[in-house]
């Protein structure tokens, strides 16, 4: 595994690439009309390739990569997806060759200078990168349920965050990307899960995997009871709904950035 990453998720890898929801196929519409071409897109800190393989339905070939061997070994395959281990800001991929960059979740983890630079090498001219984020959710009909995750969020396991994560709280308002904005249209995922679906979610954050590390117990287990006596019927699905946040652009040239 490369070095001088921060990695919160290889050891919860099968519970990421199984329990995480999942990315709207309008984006990856809507961001495969606005790229220069279809020939390659790159999926960077990829995961276990959720996104790359969406990225398939519309690219001749996608590249999809991590720092994280354990990640990729959980990886969905697809015939047009190729998964390579490198880090961000040292891309395995040619100069000028990439007509979009997508980047879901992650951006806040990176060394965002030099993986800029990385991009601005692999984009064909008119190139596109894409980022986004998501921290709140809903569950449609049950504000306790969404009240006690939110304080579990909050509270619990607040001081288990890793301040990068800062970033996912303010929806990427505040963080930096040095490129002509492109205007996104809203975008939001949507599940139907059973109460253990939702916890089996939790279980993926990076707050609760440090918790458990240090505190030697599952934080999850301080608020099961009340979130099953909210939910209900623990194999009801209920509708959980993740707004998007994004940031889209293309390389500036020649102008400054505002």
């Amino acid at each position: 595994m490369p070095s001088g990453f921060p990695d919160h998720f290889s050891a919860v890898a099968r519970q990421y690439a199984r329990s995480r929801p999942t990315y709207p196929e309008a984006l990856f519409d809507w961001l495969a009309g606005i790229a220069p071409g279809r020939r390659l897109a790159w999926d960077c800190a990829t995961g276990s390739g959720q996104a790359a393989v969406a990225l398939a339905r519309h690219f001749e070939q996608v590249i999809a990569s991590d720092a994280s061997r354990e990640q990729l070994s959980h990886a969905v395959t697809s015939p047009k997806v190729e998964y390579r281990t490198f880090l961000a800001e040292a891309a395995d991929l040619e100069d000028a060759s990439v007509d979009l960059v997508t980047v879901a979740q992650a951006l806040h983890w990176f060394d965002r200078p030099a993986f800029y630079d990385e991009v601005r090498r692999v984009l064909v001219p008119g190139g596109v990168i894409a980022a986004w984020t998501y921290r709140a959710f809903r569950v449609e009909g049950s504000g306790e349920v969404t009240r006690i995750v939110d304080d579990f969020h909050d509270r619990i396991v607040a001081e288990f965050w890793p301040p990068e994560r800062s970033h996912v709280e303010t929806g990427y308002a505040e963080i930096d990307f040095p490129f002509a904005r492109i205007h996104a249209p809203h975008f939001q995922m949507q599940e139907n899960w059973t109460l253990d679906e939702l916890l089996s979610y939790l279980g993926t954050w990076s707050s609760v995997s440090r918790y458990r590390a240090q505190v030697g117990e599952d934080p999850r287990d301080v608020i099961a009871p009340d979130l099953g006596r909210a939910w209900g019927d623990p194999a009801a699905a209920r509708v959980i709904v993740w707004p998007l946040s994004l940031l889209v652009g293309t390389p500036l040239t020649g102008c400054s950035v505002v």
